[in-house]
């Protein structure tokens, strides 16, 4: 199932980042976006779950009434993440996968297996 993965500015200035559904028009399992100054000049972004520090999970949901802001774009790799925080899975990139100990027979699953 595909997700549409939206990040939104809240009313109280918050980024977020969650699942939208539009037939509700809510924002489901939010997390915050925040961005730390890092030493070498650059920010860090941190995904937490929107209740943090009381609530330790991505759960719950946002009226779209708060929100003032709906972001044209969101980076891949952010939307990636976003996905691996809420399930607890990681998710493969199509250039994460090393398959050259297969000596380039993808489908040679037996290898794999072993």
């Amino acid at each position: 199932m595909a997700y549409d993965i939206r990040l939104v500015k809240l009313v109280g200035g918050d980024m977020v980042l969650g699942k939208w559904n539009a037939e509700r028009e809510v924002l489901q399992d939010p997390a915050v976006l925040q961005t730390l100054p890092t030493a070498q000049g650059g920010v860090q972004m941190l995904l937490l779950p929107f209740g943090y520090p009381f609530d330790t999970e991505i759960e719950g949901e946002i009226d779209g009434r708060h929100i003032i802001y709906h972001y044209k774009s969101v980076p891949e790799e952010l939307k990636t993440k976003y996905l691996e925080a809420s399930s607890n899975l990681t998710l493969a990139t199509p250039g994460s996968l090393d398959l050259s100990g297969l000596g380039g027979k993808v489908t040679d699953f037996g290898k794999i297996i072993k």
